[in-house]
């Protein structure tokens, strides 16, 4: 299930905008404002983030910044401000697309899912860092040239850490990403044992990890050296 995240103040564009782009694979989250933007973000990882820039408790260009500073998540701009240097400032800020208002719901959509199908390109791609090798499309992963059997949880929250690296994911996030189904049960432990399994089986020291850290409070990072 791909997740959007739509940022947009005007109630009817927003749940028609929501419509015409959810499907079976496709969950959309609408957001009003600012601060909600901010505070769903941080409960949930998104492949997609469509960003209002005038809203009434600030400019949807703060959260760009704000998501380019640890995170590389496709951004489209959608705003009426249309002049060639919001243009330019926007993409200049971050912004993957710009779409000014009024546009067509069809041609949102083609952009869309051009953003998506390129960000899952780039994602499925073998990853190297520093020791490690990970092929998630073939199942591979590697430390200093040495083969790592990871079970399909670990390789679900691994791959999730790594195409976030650099930006603190919350438990709530990894767990809604790791277990999508939510058919099963899912121990408020379950988490933190597959968390602590990976590191023993990537870091040299799994106490005190280097990659895959704890940040207190909130969640788990993989950080970029």
């Amino acid at each position: 299930m791909r997740k959007l995240l739509l940022l947009e103040d005007d109630t009817v564009l927003g749940e028609g905008i929501c419509l015409a782009l959810k499907s079976s694979e496709t969950d959309v989250t609408l957001c009003r404002t600012l601060s909600e933007g901010r505070q769903v973000l941080g409960q949930s990882a998104f492949d997609l983030l469509i960003l209002d820039i005038n809203l009434p408790d600030g400019s949807g260009l703060e959260l760009l910044w704000e998501v380019r500073k640890s995170g590389t998540v496709p951004v489209i701009l959608l705003t009426a401000n249309d002049m060639e240097m919001d243009v330019v400032t926007g993409l200049e800020s971050g912004a993957d697309d710009y779409i000014t208002k009024p546009f067509s719901l069809a041609i949102l959509r083609a952009r869309v899912n051009a953003q998506l199908r390129r960000n899952s390109a780039a994602s499925s791609s073998a990853v190297e860092i520093d020791v490690f090798s990970f092929d998630f499309d073939r199942m591979e992963f590697c430390k200093d040239g040495q083969p790592i059997e990871l079970s399909k949880t670990e390789q679900k929250l691994l791959r999730v850490l790594v195409e976030n690296r650099g930006q603190t994911l919350t438990r709530a996030a990894l767990v809604d990403r790791i277990w999508v189904d939510g058919g099963e049960y899912v121990d408020e432990n379950a988490l933190s044992v597959t968390v602590k399994r990976l590191r023993d089986k990537l870091e040299d020291v799994p106490s005190k990890p280097q990659y895959l850290k704890t940040v207190y409070g909130i969640g788990y990072t993989w950080v970029v050296k």
